[in-house]
């Protein structure tokens, strides 16, 4: 089979790989339908995630068929076509029975790290009966995609972490596409106001319709000023951090009002510095999580009732066999004004 495979920072090739098969009863082999790049893809390509070898094949989201299911998958059978989760869990050990999916002792965030991933024709899932989720008859397989990583990662990491409430000003640092998919997640929680920061004023334009009441664009300079004028100079009450730097997050501890929340989920491949010497006395709250992807049914059930679109957070499409040239628009995005881009294995 042919695969996007990774050999070290700033060095991939669509080349050929051994389909993958059965190793393990648990084990399902999904034939990939389509699949997309992810933000973590671009930190791993620069090298800021060093679990990741010469050899791995990358990606950690898509939808597709059954191939062959392992004799002890109960739940999925040939021919079945499925979500496929980002996070693969046992559904037995401690920590997934706290619900903390993410560090499951036997899986966790694996597919395109530690394992072979999803940017392929096919792929082993383990686990299948608690890593795979049925997609309904007549879904939009394209917007469940969505479903993999990015609208969890937005609502677990951000809004759930944040605590976004009724009447909170919440400020999203990162208008990505988990910054957009915070932003759709956060009006469940019917906040008085959310402002969101980018560098790219295509990616504010398009926050602005999918619900932002500000935006800011902070290469300008003066974003701390900006958000503090917006908020009558109290800060906000949740700031969500969705890019991964330095600059974002020290951003998010400047503009944060006492007794507030600030929720990281941007992928950090540096370190940052914590402002103790003025936030020590002021309640805040400061979160970390890797997506659980506990809330997926739920999202799936929204997405399905047509009050989450989805859909509208993918701007291009390519042949699975092109997704080198996929990669590059991913890349520069605000050259290409792409959020997030779909490959299809045709």
């Amino acid at each position: 089979m042919k695969a996007l495979v990774y050999h070290g920072p700033d060095n991939k090739a669509w080349e050929e790989k051994p389909k993958p098969h059965i190793s393990q009863p648990t084990d399902a082999v999904v034939k990939i339908y389509k699949t997309t790049i992810c933000g973590t893809d671009l930190h791993i390509m620069k090298g800021d995630v060093p679990t990741v070898t010469d050899g791995r094949i990358l990606g950690h989201e898509g939808v597709g068929v059954i191939e062959e299911a392992g004799s002890a998958v109960t739940n999925f059978k040939k021919g079945d076509h499925v979500l496929i989760s980002c996070i693969t869990s046992c559904g037995k050990c401690e920590y997934c029975k706290k619900g903390m999916y993410s560090h499951c002792a036997n899986g966790g965030w694996i597919l395109g790290n530690t394992i072979d991933g999803t940017q392929a024709e096919y792929v082993r899932i383990p686990y299948a009966d608690n890593s795979l989720y049925p997609i309904p008859a007549g879904a939009d397989e394209e917007a469940l995609v969505m479903l993999s990583d990015i609208l969890p990662t937005g609502f677990e990491c951000g809004v759930l972490n944040g605590q976004v409430k009724p009447g909170d000003i919440v400020a999203i640092v990162g208008s990505g596409p988990v910054g957009l998919a915070a932003l759709l997640t956060a009006q469940f929680f019917t906040p008085a106001e959310i402002i969101m920061v980018d560098l790219d004023d295509n990616r504010l334009a398009v926050a602005k319709t999918f619900g932002a009441n500000q935006t800011v664009n902070s290469g300008h300079g003066h974003a701390i000023e900006e958000i503090m004028r917006l908020t009558g100079n109290k800060g906000v009450d949740v700031a969500i951090e969705a890019v991964g730097i330095p600059a974002t997050f020290e951003l998010c501890e400047k503009i944060i009002a006492p007794g507030g929340h600030l929720a990281n989920v941007g992928v950090h491949g540096k370190s940052v510095e914590l402002h103790l010497e003025t936030l020590w006395a002021q309640n805040i709250t400061i979160t970390t999580r890797l997506v659980d992807t506990v809330t997926t049914p739920m999202l799936l059930k929204v997405i399905q009732s047509n009050k989450l679109k989805a859909n509208q957070l993918i701007t291009h499409h390519f042949k699975l066999a092109d997704i080198i040239a996929a990669y590059d628009t991913f890349k520069h995005a605000d050259r290409e004004k792409a959020l997030k881009v779909i490959m299809t294995n045709e």
